[in-house]
């Protein structure tokens, strides 16, 4: 059967309908949680960053700009080599190198820091924000960013623990069975299968404080395995995070593909300046992933999506939210009355 632009469009919207047919569609009601009544200073996180939310929290509770405090906060995760999504330890790219991503965002001043595929240094967040204090760009990538993080101190270290790189060698192991590598069970001496983990994990913080200021930050290791130089959303001002003094914050993990092509967190943002409540915001913009997700490999046998997307919400009075396109999104928060990490919404 010969296939053409019609057909193709056709298959599209009929996964599309099936995809709508079992979605939960979550309605207004549905989609408050208890984060849409907080008001006051908040911090809000994904998942894997309720240490980052508390520091965040004490922080630009004692005063600390919110920025620097985020940033703090996700800095913890970094240095953690058992998140193997974010900093040290982070899964390597397919050439067995850890690049880097992050980008950070100053509510009062709207000004915003990034690096991309940087290498070498172990807290991107941290130079993407001196790259916001200390220089007129936004953004700095490859080999750029690392010069501009030596010359302004950070040491160069290597990012591949032996966990990352295990994980990496088997991956390699396993690509072709006709390839010249034995996989680890094949081999003579062995610990036996060692599993080949993916992610597409990522770090975000958003904390607003007491004036009603904000601070939001973003940072990965990027997808595992990807190809040397691939940029997901997280370094990408709009897309992985943003913020807006006036309305609030957002960010997002998951597959940064499709955060990039809706804007994400830029669209969340908007959303809420419109009049959603955070976690309502975060699911319209999941909605309009779902609705426009058409290529056949990433739709599952009923057609909704078969990937992963999470974002997080932070409205400027201390409502907060977090919704996922999938079951078994999580989020963490950090407030005066609670400390805890949610299970986000899913869309699914």
């Amino acid at each position: 059967m010969k296939t053409t632009r019609r057909s193709l469009l056709a298959l599209s919207a009929a996964a599309l309908t099936v995809a709508r047919a079992h979605a939960r569609w979550p309605d207004a009601q549905d989609s408050r949680d208890a984060g849409a009544a907080h008001r006051g200073p908040a911090a809000i996180a994904s998942g894997n960053g309720l240490a980052a939310a508390k520091l965040a929290f004490a922080r630009a509770s004692g005063g600390t700009d919110p920025l620097d405090a985020v940033v703090a906060g996700v800095t913890l995760v970094e240095d953690d080599p058992k998140d193997t999504s974010v900093g040290l330890g982070g899964l390597p790219n397919e050439a067995g190198v850890v690049q880097l991503d992050a980008s950070v965002m100053h509510g009062p001043t709207h000004r915003a820091g990034a690096v991309a595929a940087l290498e070498g240094i172990q807290n991107p967040a941290q130079v993407a924000l001196l790259v916001l204090k200390r220089t007129r760009h936004v953004m700095l990538v490859g080999d750029g960013a690392k010069r501009f993080a030596l010359a302004q101190g950070f040491r160069e270290v290597n990012l591949l623990t032996d966990e990352s790189r295990r994980a990496w060698m088997a991956w390699k192991a396993k690509q072709n069975p006709l390839d010249n590598w034995l996989d680890p069970e094949q081999q003579l001496e062995t610990q036996g299968a060692i599993e080949v983990p993916y992610s597409t994990g990522t770090v975000h913080c958003s904390a607003v404080d007491t004036k009603g200021d904000l601070g939001a930050v973003t940072s990965t290791s990027g997808l595992s395995w990807k190809i040397p130089g691939r940029v997901g959303d997280s370094p990408i001002v709009g897309a992985g995070m943003y913020l807006d003094n006036a309305v609030g914050s957002a960010g997002a993990t998951g597959l940064g593909e499709a955060v990039i092509q809706v804007c994400g967190s830029f669209s969340v943002v908007r959303a809420m300046e419109d009049g959603m409540e955070p976690t309502e915001a975060c699911l319209a913009v999941l909605k309009r992933i779902a609705e426009r997700t058409r290529r056949p490999y990433l739709l599952d046998a009923s057609g909704k999506p078969n990937f992963q997307v999470v974002f997080y919400a932070l409205r400027k009075d201390g409502a907060y939210g977090s919704a996922s396109l999938l079951p078994g999104g999580t989020y963490a928060v950090h407030t005066a009355a609670a400390s805890e990490v949610r299970a986000s919404v899913s869309l699914f």
